[in-house]
């Protein structure tokens, strides 16, 4: 009797998830397939010709092409900075902001304000205050500070640009990982905090004995997908600048520029091989240190 009642609500469960299933697949597997199909294959731009097959060809194409050497080094860097500032900045102001005081609501909001306004409205404002003619950041350090004698062309230089999307990607986007942490601080029993009072524990040690063990699961989750995301980054780099030649941004030109959609197909296959491992490699570091 009992089995057959599971069989029966294991089978309304799999008819409630039927649709959701049809539609990841739809959604997320039909490309994937395509996609792989494409990276073997040389398309042509007039959709009535035929693709031809080529195999391996895309790929041994992509791995001698020191445009995408450079393009990975590039995104390796700007991933590297944009994932570590904003994960401490995001877990340093959910420190800080864990606790009650007036206008905490306010203040969250505010905290949470760059994360939820659309991208395009953000971009644009940023390119306003660093505009070297009528730009308020500029207006200070030329017209004001006098730091420097003529306005800085930041987009129109690599290092400058760089620095600037970097920056901005910090702070579009650490608002996650601020709300990620406090959901995670906010359930943590507040009788362990007091034991650490207690025991005369420092706001270090109290960190790393009760608040790291308890976000260190999260982080993970943070950091991994924040690297999937700053790897594909594609619109707050290239409406921002034209100089920092992300991954995103080369995939983007090869596709759509070049129209060389098979060599495209075939980085993206490259990009996702390397992430995957990427990420199971730091996941595994982190809870193999935590068992030993």
């Amino acid at each position: 009797m009992l089995k057959k009642i599971r069989k029966s609500q294991n089978a309304f469960a799999y008819t409630l998830l039927a649709p959701s299933i049809i539609l990841l697949v739809a959604l997320i597997g039909y490309p994937m397939i395509y996609n792989i199909m494409i990276s073997v294959q040389k398309v042509p731009l007039n959709p009535k010709l035929e693709s031809v097959f080529v195999g391996l060809d895309n790929f041994k194409e992509v791995l001698a092409d020191k445009e995408f050497y450079s393009s990975v080094l590039i995104t390796i860097a700007f991933t590297f900075v944009v994932v570590v500032l904003s994960t401490i900045l995001g877990l340093a102001m959910a420190c800080f902001l864990n606790r009650e005081f007036v206008g905490k609501k306010l203040v969250n909001a505010l905290v949470i304000l760059s994360y939820v306004v659309p991208s395009v409205c953000l971009i644009f404002c940023w390119r306003y205050m660093f505009n070297n003619i009528y730009g308020i950041i500029n207006y200070f350090l030329v017209d004001i500070l006098h730091v420097v004698d003529k306005a800085p062309l930041w987009f129109d230089s690599p290092v400058s640009a760089f620095v600037l999307v970097a920056l901005f990607n910090v702070w579009r986007f650490f608002p996650y990982a601020y709300m990620s942490f406090v959901a995670i601080m906010t359930s943590i029993d507040k009788s362990l905090y007091e034991a650490a009072d207690i025991d005369g524990a420092s706001k270090w040690q109290k960190f790393k004995a009760v608040t790291y063990p308890a976000i260190k699961p999260t982080m993970v989750t943070v950091v991994s997908l924040r690297m999937i995301w700053a790897f594909y980054i594609y619109a707050e780099v290239k409406l921002l600048t034209s100089q920092v030649d992300v991954l995103g941004v080369y995939l983007y030109d090869m596709a759509f520029s070049t129209h060389n959609f098979g060599k495209a197909a075939a980085i993206s296959l490259v990009l996702f091989v390397f992430i995957f491992a990427m990420v199971m490699l730091i996941r595994k570091v982190v809870f193999k240190n935590d068992e030993d």
